[in-house]
């Protein structure tokens, strides 16, 4: 139960490292300030207001009850009210109100006003919404009614529009100082995981300059450490296989000098079949360890790229639906060789080949689908291996070197992507890459 309830609440959570740390700053201060403020409301506004009505309505009773004495000075009265008290005074005589009076129960000003007025067994009405600065009571009495035109600082305290300017300000002020703050924090987090990603997707990143915190430039110079112990061991990698390219080039051109040699066709049919693919696979083994070291990333439209990889087959029974244009910036000669992998596989397999392109939220999806003997379940993980080979499930059409899932994986890897096979509708192998953008 308690682990559900954890769990919600993570999942209410903003995601972002800048807004969690708002929150942190922010929540205390709402907490506090709605704290304060029901305090204040409670003890000190609206005791203060009810203090002012009963007031108020005391001396509207005492008024009405010397105006109604027989041997009374009624203008005395009516101008000492209205001077010193500043409530203007209307008698009705003989007259009765019949106004329907529309009292408004979320005002503390009318519940405050409608229970005094009761406790002094007075028949009212009275509209505190008609005139901005002025509230409008009516009081029957014996003889008629009187109408007061009562200003309305006599039964609220202006005081709370004070109280809410100075606890609203300091909150706003120390809210905008923490997004300014937060913001200064997170910029080099920003830049950090910025440079990240496009070093993971294989772009080319400049010299990361470290800034904010200390564990943040430290994080950042690590970081810097490992791009260059990584771009130090692909330039070794690199000029190592050229040199292995170059010492077993050489035995392989001698080979096959000396196989010109031999008179019997068979050995040399045989022995020739051999050293082509002992080159081939050199080529290709090659090709996959240095792929994309030195490519640089550019924009270009997807269903284009699809459609020009398509046209070189030149085989009808492949089938491509379009997905909306959409453009990706990446390595385009990477992305088209792995696609390129994946179509000539399906092709050499199967004779029914559909492939499909969407996008949705941030991702893109390339699905390639046949009707070929497919891959087993067990065996799935293992063909992305370099040299691994599938001779049991897939006939021999053609010769291979099991680089062609390899390459395509690392390709797709190094652009933060992911590539999985799976079971076609058409009963063959289903292979989906998933792009992010």
């Amino acid at each position: 139960m308690f682990y559900g309830l954890s769990r919600y609440f993570k999942n209410l959570l903003p995601k972002q490292l800048f807004y969690r740390g708002l929150l942190i700053v922010a929540l205390p201060i709402i907490i506090l300030q709605v704290t304060i403020s029901v305090v204040f409301f409670d003890s000190l506004w609206i005791k203060t207001n009810i203090g002012m009505t009963r007031a108020l309505v005391g001396e509207i009773k005492t008024f009405i009850d010397s105006y109604n004495r027989d041997n009374s000075d009624k203008n005395f009265i009516e101008n000492t009210f209205e001077e010193y008290l500043e409530i203007n005074v209307v008698y009705f005589e003989n007259k009765e109100f019949s106004d329907l009076m529309n009292e408004k129960w979320y005002s503390p000003i009318d519940r405050s006003l409608r229970r005094e007025l009761k406790s002094k067994n007075l028949k009212y009405w009275f509209d505190t919404s008609k005139f901005k600065d002025t509230v409008n009571l009516k009081v029957q009495s014996e003889k008629g009614y009187f109408e007061f035109f009562i200003p309305r600082e006599r039964l609220t305290s202006t005081s709370v529009r004070l109280f809410a300017l100075w606890i609203t300000l300091p909150a706003v002020l120390i809210v905008a100082i923490a997004i300014i703050f937060l913001k200064n924090q997170t910029r080099p987090i920003k830049k950090l995981a910025e440079a990240s990603r496009r070093f993971g997707r294989g772009e080319d990143v400049e010299e990361f300059v470290a800034s904010g915190a200390s564990e943040i430039r430290q994080a950042g110079y690590e970081f810097e450490r490992m791009r260059k112990r990584i771009l130090r061991h692909l330039n070794q990698r690199s000029e190592m296989l050229s040199g292995i390219s170059h010492d077993l080039r050489t035995p392989l051109t001698r080979m096959k000098l000396q196989l010109a040699l031999i008179k019997d066709k068979n050995l040399i049919n045989r022995f020739s079949s051999d050293i082509d693919e002992m080159e081939k696979m050199l080529n290709e083994y090659l090709q996959f360890s240095s792929e994309s070291n030195k490519e640089q990333t550019e924009e270009f439209e997807i269903n284009d790229l699809i459609e020009s990889i398509i046209s070189k087959f030149n085989n009808d029974l492949i089938k491509f639906n379009k997905g909306e244009k959409f453009i990706f910036y990446g390595r385009k000669l990477s992305i088209q060789r792995c696609l390129n992998n994946l179509i000539e596989n399906s092709t050499k397999f199967a004779n029914k080949i559909e492939i499909n392109f969407q996008k949705l939220k941030s991702n893109i999806f390339i699905y390639v689908e046949d009707d070929g003997p497919g891959i087993p379940i067990q065996e799935r993980e293992n063909v992305f291996k370099p040299f691994y080979k599938i001779d049991k499930s897939r006939s021999q059409k053609s010769s291979s070197v099991g680089l062609g899932l390899s390459i395509s994986s690392d390709i797709i890897r190094s652009h933060g992507g992911k590539i999985e096979l799976g079971e076609s509708k058409f009963g063959g192998l289903k292979v989906l890459i998933s792009l992010p953008f």
